[in-house]
């Protein structure tokens, strides 16, 4: 059996873009436009998923002695 490879987020966006197009043009019939409205959703879903934990991510720095620690930016 093969396995299902992951698709990763860039291609994700170009997929919600194109669906996005798709249902604008309003050339798609209803039942269609239903199920593009619904894999849309779960694609953006998907991405919003992602970039919270790549947020996540990116807010905390390694500390000296190598724990994680929440990245705070002190204005003076």
């Amino acid at each position: 059996m093969a396995e299902k490879k992951e698709t990763n987020f860039e291609d994700k966006i170009r997929e919600l873009e194109e669906i996005v197009k798709e249902l604008e043009s309003g050339e798609v019939s209803l039942d269609n436009a239903i199920e593009k409205y619904t894999k849309a959703m779960k694609l953006a879903k998907e991405c919003s998923d992602r970039l919270n934990a790549a947020t996540e991510k990116v807010n905390k720095i390694l500390k000296e002695n190598g724990e994680l620690a929440d990245f705070d930016v002190k204005e003076e």
